[in-house]
């Protein structure tokens, strides 16, 4: 069997790889990347490396040749420019013959109002679309989203906010990743949608949870839309960035994330790394990268 996980250099990939190594020969992994040469470590240890740019069809073709399992990792970019990415690597699967496809969505999708939905939206729909069996891995929010305010609260700032009472599911890239991989090896998981989250909390819960990890108490600023965008315009966001971060902070204010789930859990077959632990992971990255 040849499984393939695409953006294998990116973030979240490199940790499904890494996850999958642990639990089959790297003979039967492929990665699929835009730039090759950022995965000779990779080739290096036995798995092979293809190059495939979503905005380049034809690399897909060859890059999803023969294989059985797909986990499609969503891009990076605006909703248009994701859609049509996705589309190609969609449609690629489809003629490459795929069996299985993988999906990394967002919470909800289908009836998501984050301003990061449509694309998801559209991808689940077009995998549909195929006939070919899918796996929708809905994942809530990366806890290493929250890096920045993770800083700045260890160098005193307080957390500041717009979000409200909106709760979000945050775990770590590596838990997602650990489910990602598990759906990959795994049986059973022919179309199925899992909404993958950790334990729903606020934002005063968590700036209280860090607080509990650094020893010392992290105030919460609750802001408006319009006052956040104006203190991340002066920690030096670009312009365009601007609207994106206070549109996700909304969309978490109007309970876009807000979906109780046990299927991270499930999938995983173990806990969800608890919050204290997952936060002081990223507070001793963040120390040792100073």
């Amino acid at each position: 069997m040849k499984i393939l996980v695409t953006g294998a250099t990116g973030n979240l990939g490199s940790k499904v790889v890494e996850s999958l190594l642990k639990s089959i020969p790297a003979s039967e992994l492929v990665v699929s990347v835009r730039n090759p040469e950022k995965a000779e470590g990779l080739r290096a240890r036995g798995v092979e490396v293809r190059h495939g740019d979503f905005d380049r069809p034809e690399t897909l073709d060859n890059a999803f040749t023969g294989i059985d399992r797909l986990l499609i990792i969503s891009a990076d970019g605006d909703n248009e420019t994701r859609i049509h990415q996705h589309s190609n690597a969609v449609q690629a699967a489809e003629r490459a013959g795929v069996k299985f496809i993988a999906y990394t969505s967002i919470a909800n999708a289908t009836e998501s109002k984050n301003l990061m939905a449509p694309p998801h939206v559209a991808t689940e729909a077009a995998i549909i679309k195929t006939g070919i069996p899918y796996s929708f891995l809905r994942n809530n929010w990366y806890l290493e989203n929250e890096i920045g305010s993770i800083q700045g609260a260890m160098n005193g700032a307080p957390w500041v906010t717009s979000a409200g009472e909106g709760k979000v599911g945050w775990a770590l890239q590596q838990d997602y990743a650990d489910a990602a991989a598990a759906v990959l090896v795994g049986n059973g998981h022919e179309n199925t949608v899992y909404e993958l989250s950790g334990p729903l909390l606020t934002q005063e819960e968590l700036a209280s949870a860090l607080g509990n990890v650094l020893g010392k108490e992290v105030p919460v600023q609750q802001v408006s839309d319009e006052k956040y965008a104006e203190i991340m315009k002066g920690l030096g966001l670009p312009d365009f960035v601007i609207p994106i971060v206070v549109g996700i902070q909304e969309s978490i204010r109007n309970g876009s994330l807000d979906v109780e789930s046990n299927d991270l859990e499930k999938v995983l077959g173990r806990s969800v790394t608890p919050i204290n632990e997952a936060l002081t992971q990223l507070v001793n990255t963040i120390s040792q990268t100073k």
